[in-house]
């Protein structure tokens, strides 16, 4: 039951913190060889770290999530957080029994250094003054976090898409720090059709004349160029399926306008998704996070998750869904084949679910099922 702001009358109340570390001279060495620092990171937590450390969770979000997976910041705020349904009291990831945190990443936009930040150096925003970030680089940044928490073990990493390329990250970095490990609707190296999706939507905000080279911040910036993107993005999420049964060919009027302001639902939802995201999303962020994901690739290279015998000690619960074709099920299958090959504990599933790539953030009994009994099973074999 919720209230007329759409809020519960009794919610879940959670704050946004900050860590700030690399100061000069300790700045943090990034993949591309750029000492930057100081380094901010947003994050919340929700539950209580345990006495011996050991029931603590990392949730990684996907390109566009922030810190805010759960509960409420305020008591009028009618948005939870990205993953209300899966992450509190009594849900699948149990705050009455697990410590989780959630911290925005490193070239987001969210409350973490980025290239909206301000520049020590020059007193202005980075723009595109600011280095370019793998994936590595935000999970180092999350070490620097969890090691500042003071939890030298992780009871679990989840994660969806780029959440989930964290999720395998820190597997072949810190294998030591972790108990177990849950990547959905991921991959270890984006596809060329994959990449070609983020580049359409790069260049969609390069073309915008208000985009300024990245040096838009004093200006009314890149709208345009960052709500096609982002219309670009939602068409990869869905399915056809889902696209078909939510949509069709109906229309949003009651007749054809034979003009070019869109007269199909479909054109109507992509329109309002786009208009919505330039209200919150950076797109220099965009630019950097969407490149960090086309770099990531754990099949070439040093930390490759194809020979670590140190992930022997890692459970893993693998997931994909079957209408996912932007991180195909055979991407998931190519995880599990690499992570036996460790001798790791495995287990996999395919869930069945129409939505497409982002059914992992929707409500779906069969996921909470595997994600709560998996943790669980992780609970009672290493916390008590």
């Amino acid at each position: 039951m919720t209230d007329s702001s759409g809020t519960p009358p009794n919610p879940l109340l959670v704050s946004r913190n900050y860590f700030t570390f690399a100061q000069p001279p300790n700045e943090m060495i990034l993949d591309c060889g750029y000492r930057l620092g100081p380094i901010t990171l947003a994050y919340e937590t929700l539950g209580e770290l345990n006495a011996e450390g050991s029931n603590a969770i990392l949730i990684l979000h996907a390109f566009s999530g922030d810190s805010h997976v759960a509960g409420y910041l305020h008591e009028n705020d009618d948005r939870p957080g990205w993953w209300d349904n899966m992450v509190g009291p009594g849900k699948p990831v149990d705050t009455n029994q697990y410590f989780v945190i959630c911290s925005n990443i490193l070239g987001g936009c969210s409350g973490s250094t980025g290239p909206s930040s301000i520049n020590p150096e020059t007193g202005r925003p980075y723009g595109l003054g600011f280095p370019m970030v793998t994936i590595k680089d935000m999970v180092r940044a999350q070490k620097h976090l969890i090691d500042h928490l003071g939890i030298n073990k992780l009871m679990s990493l989840i994660g969806g898409s780029v959440g989930g390329m964290q999720v395998l990250r820190w597997c072949a970095d810190y294998p030591e720090m972790i108990a177990s490990a849950i990547p959905l609707a991921t991959t270890t190296r984006h596809s060329a059709q994959a990449i070609a999706f983020n580049e359409v939507a790069r260049q969609a905000i390069m073309a915008d004349p208000n985009w300024n080279n990245g040096d838009y911040y004093s200006g009314p910036g890149p709208v345009h160029g960052l709500a096609v993107a982002r219309m670009i993005g939602h068409v990869t999420y869905l399915s056809d399926e889902a696209m078909r049964d939510k949509f069709g060919r109906r229309l949003h009027r009651s007749s054809l306008s034979f003009d070019f302001t869109g007269d199909f639902q479909v054109e109507s939802y992509l329109h309002h998704q786009g208009k919505k995201f330039v209200t919150r999303f950076d797109a220099n962020s965009l630019l950097y996070i969407t490149k960090a994901a086309d770099y990531f690739d754990l099949e070439r290279g040093n930390g490759s998750l194809l020979i670590n015998e140190t992930l022997a000690d890692v459970s893993f619960l693998v997931i994909s869904f079957s209408s996912d074709w932007l991180y195909p099920t055979y991407q998931s299958k190519d995880i599990v084949s690499s992570l036996k090959k460790n001798g790791s504990d495995v287990s996999f599933c395919e869930i069945e679910a129409q939505w497409g790539h982002d059914a992992f953030l929707l409500p779906n009994k069969r996921l909470n099922g595997l994600i709560s009994g998996f943790l669980d099973r992780v609970y009672h074999e290493h916390c008590l």
